[in-house]
């Protein structure tokens, strides 16, 4: 195998690095033309490949809208700068953007959230440096749902220890890289004990790895209040897929909004990077969006280039720009004084080879070194399992004590017993005090009675039968024990 084999791009034949381009919808074209410009300007040593995906290709009746020679073009760069990609309504099916993600596996995205000079917020001065580190294909955002009823629908959330593992390693490399200290996990474990709580116990495992970076968890709500409260204390946070997306949104505001957020959707064969704007088509072709979150997205793209230099030269081009305050897009003092999105990159570009501006923090960067998980699909293996019991779900409209009662009687002649019935996650018979608002979706825990050591399988099959006989079931979950330990949680008011 060769070092190209092992890089995280590849070559052209003039020695370029080889990056896919898509320009995207909306103003897409726009800031992708001004990146490009600036790094032309930097000498960047890029070879283009530009490719099409999004509402085009949805028009044309490709419901990925993500055509072939895109994927081909991917697979043989590694590597994508990508504009806004629109999903349409009342055509085409999945995001063209998660399609991208899905398909090559980036299952990191990194946000990094810095103070700017020249942007005002209210937060100003205070120093806020950090990089936000959000797992980026599991967890709700996997797309399982389900209308169990009529009137109930469920989301699967998937959070699994390779994911975790993979996100968990890349948060505390990208600090090694970065030179950061200290790396925070946000959870909420504290309600989600099996699921959050898998990234919290990866988290703890991981980072005896990694003694150099103090490692610190936080209860989600608890970090998005600090953000607000005193954002400067943050360095790497790493969390899961919808918490990241809403605590990263949440960073762009505190350093001047989403036109100065750039993003990079990090895998191990595959790296995309876009900034975390919108296509904004009202304002398409009119040139008066502010390029900073591309631009500075390319700066992340040159580091994963390894061209530390250049990538250098652009962030304090862009830095000075800002700081001299006399080049200014709409976002930042309006329209009636705004540059357009061009006349800001030739200023860019202008000041390519400054020095940053007094108090500007320079890091010093390094390759960051990609986590390689072994890609065997279990990563837990228990020493011992068991089948205990039976969550049957059951779509009725009657009572909760007339549905216990009858199904106390299906039950019997098996080795199971009801052991209680739930109602939107609080239990309701036996009854209890709750007073709980019921739906007609019934969670039916069957466990073994005394005695017992295994659930033979034909006697889920032969409770399920004699459930169907007299009501809908709409879903089972197998409740297990792994070493010793129940995998399952109980319903609010169980003692």
């Amino acid at each position: 195998m060769t070092a190209q084999d092992l890089a995280p791009f590849r070559l052209a034949p003039n020695g370029k690095k080889l990056v896919t381009v898509i320009p995207g919808d909306g103003v897409g074209p726009e800031i992708v033309a001004a990146t490009r410009r600036v790094l032309e300007a930097a000498k960047a040593p890029i070879e283009w490949e530009e490719r099409r995906a999004g509402a085009e290709v949805f028009k044309e009746g490709l419901a990925s809208g993500v055509p072939t020679d895109t994927i081909e073009s991917i697979r043989r760069t590694r590597v994508v700068l990508k504009g806004p990609l629109e999903t349409p309504v009342g055509f085409g099916e999945k995001s063209a953007n998660v399609t991208l993600r899905k398909l090559f596996e980036t299952f990191a995205n990194i946000r990094p959230v810095k103070e700017l000079p020249g942007v005002r917020t209210p937060f100003s001065g205070r120093g806020i440096d950090m990089v936000i580190v959000r797992e980026n294909v599991e967890d709700v955002y996997a797309g399982i749902e389900y209308k169990e009823t009529p009137g109930v629908a469920q989301a699967l959330k998937l959070v699994s220890r390779k994911g975790c593992e993979k996100i968990v390693r890349l948060a505390f490399e990208l600090a090694r890289a970065e030179g950061r200290r200290k790396v925070h996990c946000a959870t909420k474990s504290n309600i989600l004990k099996l699921t959050e709580g898998m990234l919290k116990r990866t988290f703890e495992d991981v980072s005896k790895e990694y003694p150099d970076i103090e490692a610190a968890h936080i209860i989600i709500d608890n970090c998005a209040h600090q953000l607000v409260k005193a954002p400067e204390q943050f360095d790497v946070i790493v969390t899961t897929n919808m918490n990241g997306d809403i605590i990263s949104d949440e960073g762009s505001a505190l350093v001047g909004g989403l036109g100065f957020a750039p993003s990079a959707n990090l895998g191990n064969d595959v790296s995309i990077f876009e900034a975390v704007h919108g296509s904004a088509p009202k304002y398409a072709g009119k040139n008066v969006i502010n390029p900073t979150a591309l631009i500075l997205t390319s700066v992340l793209l040159l580091r994963h280039l390894q061209e530390f230099g250049v990538a250098s030269n652009v962030e304090n081009a862009v830095v000075a720009t800002l700081a001299g305050g006399k080049v200014a897009t709409r976002d930042v003092v309006g329209d009636a004084l705004a540059a357009s999105t061009s006349a800001f990159a030739e200023a860019v570009i202008s000041n390519l080879g400054r020095a940053p501006p007094t108090g500007w923090k320079v890091r010093q960067y390094r390759a960051l070194q990609m986590p390689h998980v072994p890609s065997a699909p279990a990563r837990v293996v228990p020493k011992s399992r068991r089948t205990l019991g039976v969550d049957v779900f059951v779509e009725s409209s009657t009572d909760a004590r007339t549905l216990g009662t009858e199904l106390q009687k299906l039950v019997q002649g098996t080795p199971l017993v009801l052991h209680g019935i739930s109602n939107r996650g609080t239990l309701v018979f036996p009854p209890s005090d709750a007073m709980t608002d019921v739906v007609d979706h019934w969670q039916c825990r069957f466990l073994l009675s005394d005695g017992q050591r295994e659930v033979p399988e034909e006697a889920l099959i032969t409770l399920l039968q004699r459930i169907a006989a007299r009501h809908r079931w709409v879903a089972t979950e197998r409740l297990q024990e792994f070493e010793g330990t129940p995998a399952f949680t109980r319903p609010q008011g169980e003692d």
